[in-house]
């Protein structure tokens, strides 16, 4: 018997959480979504059914008496699906931009050069390329195996012809200028002749970007800057050209005096050209 002062409280049956079904709907929104955002094609769909997963799981949170693993889980999916999506699409981004900026580059060696190619051989800068990708350097227009002198290097509005070069140029360049100092103990002045070509077709035309560097055995790198001097008929990168129209002119580099001849130039016909090498004899 209970007292006269105890009242009878009724047991409820704890109710167990139902089937989300928001949450369901969210999770396979989600999941198509992050497929989707993993596809450059289609990249947009992605876009559009993450951030609606996203919101539709965090719905699902909130309704009472359902349960929430599959919300969670919709949320989760969707966050990481919009940062593989957004690194997918910066990747894309690249890839178009690269294309745009860099581009195709070949060489053609002159006619008269050992070892002449066939028309139907593969252009030297593709070799090079090819053997980027694979890891050999046995290809032509490799610092291993550069082209010989007089190779056209053709790349986006502009060719570009390495004529000679002369190794003991610093007489010459002492003599143009009474400004130009002597070159630093060990190394020498050389000159290399280029000539650039216009091939665009910009009415307004456009100035040379072509770029000579010289490579020492060793693998280091001499650039025009290194030395302020005025070379002897120096090429003029400030002169604008219309199609069909090149310049010519040299280029003075100090470099290593200490075995100059094994050394190579690296050349360079547009600004987002590739570079290849050329022999300095």
């Amino acid at each position: 018997m209970t007292s006269p002062h105890q009242t009878e409280t009724p047991q409820l049956a704890a109710e167990s959480p139902s089937r989300n079904t928001l949450g369901i709907v969210a999770l396979i929104i989600a999941a198509v979504g992050a497929v989707f955002a993993c596809i450059p094609g289609a990249l947009i769909v992605g876009w559009v059914l993450l951030p609606t997963a996203f919101i539709l799981g965090l719905v699902s949170l909130f309704l009472r008496g359902k349960r929430r693993g599959t919300g969670i889980a919709a949320v989760i999916v969707s966050v990481i699906g919009t940062v593989v999506g957004v690194v997918v699409f910066l990747t894309v981004v690249a890839d178009a931009f690269d294309e745009s900026f860099s581009p195709e580059t070949t060489a053609e060696a002159p006619d008269d050069a050992d070892g002449e190619r066939s028309e139907d051989s593969p252009e030297p800068a593709d070799e090079a390329e090819d053997a980027a990708e694979d890891g050999s350097s046995d290809a032509e227009g490799t610092r291993e195996n550069p082209l010989p002198l007089g190779t056209e290097v053709s790349s986006g509005d502009w060719t570009v012809t390495v004529n000679s070069v002369d190794l003991d140029a610093t007489d010459d360049v002492l003599a143009e200028n009474q400004f130009n100092e002597a070159p630093e103990d060990g190394q020498t002045y050389i000159l290399v002749s280029i000539t650039a070509e216009y091939i665009g077709s910009d009415s307004e035309g456009d100035m040379p970007w072509a770029s000579v560097e010289y490579v020492s055995p060793e693998g280091n790198t001499f650039t025009e800057g290194d030395a302020a001097i005025v070379a002897p008929e120096a090429f003029d990168s400030l002169t604008t050209l219309y199609e069909g129209a090149s310049e010519t002119g040299n280029v003075a580099l100090q470099v290593p005096a200490d075995d100059v001849a094994s050394g190579v130039l690296a050349v360079t016909a547009d600004m987002f050209g590739d570079t290849v090498f050329v022999s300095v004899s």
